[in-house]
């Protein structure tokens, strides 16, 4: 039994994890208070001509709804921590990349959001590979 005991490894996240999480998890604020930003254009809270969903065009009907429903569970995958939770931020993050890159006639110039969402992405993946070369066995 203490022959047992004395090979348990206590694995313990490095603390590039710690921090990788804490990342998740404000990301995951961010997404929570963009679905809620598009919930209120949804239900037509605040006045304007583009602020209800009954005067919106199509293309912003379908792209506010879907993104309503997508941001929000992002930010619930990305606060449990949940491996599907960046996938849905990457759908979230590509459409609004699309929507304001690729047809900016349809809904304007939203430059900050598009290199937010790189930047996220950029952090994302400098992450992920910062805590594979340290999981990484080393070779001798």
């Amino acid at each position: 039994m203490s022959e047992v005991t004395s090979r348990r490894v206590v694995l313990q996240p490095s603390t590039v994890e710690v921090i990788f999480a804490w990342f998740q998890r404000v990301i995951a604020g961010y997404c929570l208070m963009f679905g809620i930003l598009y919930w209120i254009k949804l239900i037509g809270f605040y006045p304007g001509s583009l602020w209800r969903f009954d005067l919106m065009p199509v293309h912003w009907q379908v792209a506010a709804v879907m993104l309503a429903v997508f941001f929000p569970f992002a930010a619930a995958g990305l606060w449990m921590l949940a491996s599907w939770g960046p996938v849905i931020w990457f759908i979230c993050a590509v459409t609004e990349t699309v929507m304001y890159a690729g047809f900016p006639e349809l809904f304007g110039h939203r430059l900050l959001i598009i290199v937010s969402h790189a930047c996220v992405a950029l952090l994302y993946i400098v992450f992920r590979v910062v805590i594979y070369l340290q999981k990484r066995p080393a070779r001798h």
